[in-house]
């Protein structure tokens, strides 16, 4: 479970202490890290965060944040190294800039990071304030990491119109087709278990995305 804007101050890293305390009395062993903040202005400045059943996954050395792009990216991706029946991945946690900030201004140095971590099996994924349709992901899907989701709105309208409360497909999971298959992929509406779209967004502006992968 990756978790973005994890806030730095007001127990951010104590909730998802919290949650990991929660998720371990379900009757599975869960453990969890959070990453330093990053290193954009205060303002944006936010953590990130992992969480995974041991039983399932054995994390592979120490979690990272970008260093070489943290200039050039608000909020750095976190970088962590999970291992699945002998198999690595190492999953690229992000969280954008916001849309009138031009997040395709971040975006476009990811096509640097294949070639960076070129040992490593690279999955990006998080928040991207940006539709995968967008053509900075182009070079990307050039090296053939593609989107899990398309066509698929994750943010929350302000207002629902009727039944629907999606406004924009910002959230996405990019894998190496060469490296990963998609075996099945879905979305949480957590929206509609509260009473107005306002209560929702005390929990988050965004709803859940996820997929079930093998490691080829």
């Amino acid at each position: 479970m990756a978790i973005q804007e994890v806030v730095p101050n007001d127990g951010g890293a104590q909730t998802i202490a919290k949650l990991a305390d929660i998720l371990n009395r379900k009757g599975a062993k869960w453990d969890y890290i959070v990453s330093n903040p990053t290193t954009g202005s205060k303002y944006k400045t936010e953590r990130y965060a992992f969480l995974w059943k041991v039983a399932q996954l054995k994390k592979i050395g120490e979690a990272w944040l970008e260093a070489k792009y943290q200039l050039e990216i608000d909020r750095e991706p976190y970088y962590c190294t999970f291992q699945y029946k002998g198999k690595n991945f190492t999953l690229s946690n992000f969280h954008a800039i916001t849309k009138k900030l031009q997040p395709e201004t971040e975006i476009k140095y990811f096509k640097f990071l294949p070639k960076q971590y070129s040992e490593h099996n690279l999955i990006f994924l998080g928040d991207f304030n940006c539709p995968q349709s967008h053509s900075v992901f182009g070079p990307l899907k050039g090296m053939g990491y593609k989107p899990v989701f398309q066509n698929q709105k994750t943010s929350l309208k302000k207002q629902c119109n009727g039944s629907d409360c999606l406004a924009s497909e910002y959230d996405n999971i990019f894998i190496n087709t060469s490296k990963v298959e998609v075996i099945n992929t879905g979305v949480i509406h957590f929206y509609q278990d509260f009473e107005s779209i306002q209560k929702t967004k005390e929990i988050s502006d965004h709803i859940p995305i996820w997929a079930t992968i093998e490691i080829k």
